[in-house]
């Protein structure tokens, strides 16, 4: 039987990309070097076990599609909102910047204007793929790198329309005019803002109506359709398939089902992803490399130090610290995926010759395959830049304001508590500190977030809490907690690590998200870590408890215990006995019992005092329903009739001896017994 060529292809990929990802993760190496690695091996310029290029690079696309869906539904359009300063100058100004400079740097080694500015077309994308799939896995999409760098992101997916209708122009084809490409870039924006508008009245309708059949198969099929349907949509009117996808995730965001679609997407975005990587790798000719390998090096030291220069001035520009602005300028360093698809199209429009288009692949590979180490190397360096560029810059507080904060040794604040991060966490906080009488200040990196809760009210300055000197100017010498609520895990640690060396006496409570992180905070002087995913698996099993009746203070002994041991019982794959019969033990000195008396109870007209039932049984009774009414905690002097259900409490041996004496001696399970047992 005869078997098509790309599903052996996919075969051979996957079987290769195993083995690869296997020896990668052994010796820490990142996993999507590791890819991408496979696809220089198995490609047509290695092994050249793949036959079937045309179709890895679709499935590649429908990687790079779910990964870009995923992402949006982490957002939402309310939150994207208030990105627009991120995207619009932010993203504008790091396109604009690069092209002109790359163009500026071409003209100097005699290339023709149209050639140049095509180069700098190239280098001015970034690798929206790798860039998010890396800050996926580091959980740093939420940290204020990350939102920087999405904002970039968002607005060179969008240029890349301009870019590829300005290709036959700068090539000097008569066929297209400078009046068409505005018509058409004006035409893909305005299709973008109907596509945005009609996705976010239809699809949350569309897909209550799916839900409604309770049918998870045809839920995923409908988002699988969603996904790939708006991508197309998009690409229909001149924008990219990615695109589409995340506009689809950003509209279904705002629903009430974007946790499940997470959960039935992730697998099929994470084996098409491989695949995706896998397809750059193939792209690359060691041969080729190996004859240009000095220019090929300087080349991508040049495209990784400049671009990473201007992204750094640009952040910088719109208020983030030196920190920060280093973090994202080496993670958008690299050489986008859509800039091969714009290397098409310049080789056609003879705006690249060959020779200059395998160096460009070779370097844009190359540095592709850096990134996860630049991304992992950032935070390093940016503390390092940080420390060699102290300009005064890194805390800027207005005390004309009247209810500005000033940290002074003369008028310094005391007993305060210092908040880091203003997102929900933070802004929650600070409502509960200011409704008591807390005193506290903010600390947060967003020059935006900051103006705008300053223009409320909000007692905030901006700072980078890594800082020694942001965190002396806000009074930690005198505050009396510090709490972490930020999303970035590099800075926390470096923070509650600083803190602790200025004020060994401060209280510091740190969120976090992964509880793998508990123990280096701790080590690094914390004495609170809260992680998310731990604290909502306590929410959820003390309701359950709550739910059988456990009492609220076996329940609350339980959470407690939990946590002062570190979380360590639930982080545990298989509990040690000792500490289940812990738990069992307190669970069951808190067992309930009920017991309905009838006509021949041995109990009926006596009270609770002639009963001695404390006495008899150890058991106590906490309560008697009369009438549909209680009775909580009755006295000595209570006395007991027909049809009263008393409420037991104590041990299983306890209620066994106590239903002795409250039931008939015939039958020790007459009559109406419930009960709740943990």
């Amino acid at each position: 039987m005869h078997t098509p060529a790309l599903f052996a292809d996919l075969i051979i990929i996957l079987l290769v990309s195993v083995a690869v990802a296997y020896v990668s993760l052994r010796v820490k190496l990142p996993l999507l070097v590791g890819l991408m690695v496979t696809g220089v091996v198995i490609g047509p310029y290695g092994l050249g076990l793949v036959k079937d290029i045309a179709g890895v690079e679709m499935l590649a696309e429908i990687g790079v599609m779910l990964l870009l869906f995923t992402i949006g539904l982490e957002f939402s359009l309310a939150r994207l909102r208030e990105m627009k300063r991120l995207v619009l100058i932010g993203g504008g100004l790091q396109v604009i910047l690069t092209i002109a400079a790359v163009a500026a740097a071409a003209t100097l080694f005699g290339r023709g204007m149209g050639q140049a500015i095509f180069f700098g077309f190239l280098v001015a994308l970034s690798s929206t793929a790798i860039v998010l799939k890396t800050y996926v896995e580091r959980n740093e999409v939420d940290s204020p790198h990350g939102r920087a760098a999405i904002g970039v992101l968002l607005f060179q997916d969008v240029s890349i329309v301009f870019m590829m209708l300005a290709v036959p122009l700068l090539g000097g084809q008569d066929v297209v005019s400078f009046t068409s490409i505005l018509l058409q870039l004006g035409g893909s924006l305005l299709a973008m803002v109907v596509i945005v508008v009609g996705a976010w009245f239809f699809i949350p309708k569309f897909l209550n109506r799916v839900v409604m059949l309770k049918s998870p198969e045809v839920l995923l099929l409908t988002v699988v359709l969603l996904c790939l349907g708006m991508s197309w949509v998009t690409s229909h009117f001149g924008l990219s398939l990615a695109l589409g996808a995340f506009i689809a995730g950003v509209v279904l965001a705002d629903t009430d089902y974007n946790h499940q679609i997470t959960a039935e997407v992730l697998p099929f975005r994470d084996v098409f992803n491989s695949v995706f990587f896998v397809s750059i790798g193939m792209l690359l000719s060691l041969a080729i490399l190996w004859e240009n390998v000095g220019t090929v090096i300087v080349l991508v030291l040049c495209l990784i130090a400049g671009k990473a220069l201007i992204i750094w001035g640009i952040i910088r520009i719109l208020g983030f610290p030196q920190r920060v602005a280093t973090i994202t300028a080496l993670g958008l360093a690299q050489i986008g995926e859509f800039s091969f698809i714009l290397a098409k199209s310049g080789r056609n429009a003879e705006l690249l010759p060959d020779s200059d288009y395998q160096s460009f692949l070779a370097a844009s590979i190359i540095s592709m395959i850096a990134t996860p180490f630049l991304i992992g190397a950032a935070p390093r360096i940016g503390y390092f830049v940080q420390n060699w560029l102290k300009d005064g810059t890194t805390m800027e507080m207005d005390n004309s304001e009247e209810d500005d904060i000033h940290l002074t040794s003369s008028g310094g604040l005391q007993q305060h508590v210092i908040i880091v991060g203003y997102g929900l966490n933070g802004r929650n906080l600070a409502r509960v500190l200011r409704a008591v009488g807390v005193p506290y200040v903010i600390l947060e990196v967003d020059a935006v977030v900051v103006r705008r809760a300053k223009d409320k009210g909000e007692k905030i300055n901006f700072g980078d809490a890594t800082r020694r000197e942001v965190l002396a100017h806000a009074g930690i010498d005198n505050a009396w907690a510090l709490v972490l609520a930020m999303s970035d895990p590099h800075a926390a640690r470096r923070t509650v690590g600083q803190a602790h060396k200025l004020n060994e006496k401060l209280h510091i409570i740190v969120r976090t998200r992964y509880v793998s992180e508990i123990t280096e905070l701790y080590g690094l002087g914390a004495n609170e870590v809260i992680p998310e995913e731990f604290e909502t698996s306590i929410e959820i099993f003390s309701r359950v408890l709550h739910r059988y009746g456990i009492s609220r203070n076996v329940i609350e002994g339980q959470i407690e215990k939990i946590r002062r041991q570190g979380y360590e019982m639930l982080r545990s794959p298989s509990l040690p006995p000792v500490k289940m019969d812990d738990t069992n033990v307190a669970l069951d000195a808190a067992s309930t019992e009920t017991i309905k008396l009838e006509n021949d109870s041995p109990v009926i007209g006596r009270n609770l005092g002639e009963l001695d039932l404390r006495g008899q049984s150890g058991a106590t009774v906490i309560a008697v329903l009369r009438d549909g009414q209680t009775k909580i905690s009755p006295g000595a002097n209570y006395r007991l009739a027909v049809g009263d259900t008393v409420v037991l409490l104590g041990t299983p041996a306890k209620l066994d001896r106590a239903k002795v004496i409250f039931l008939p001696e015939e039958s020790s399970t007459m009559g109406e017994i419930g009960g709740f047992n943990a």
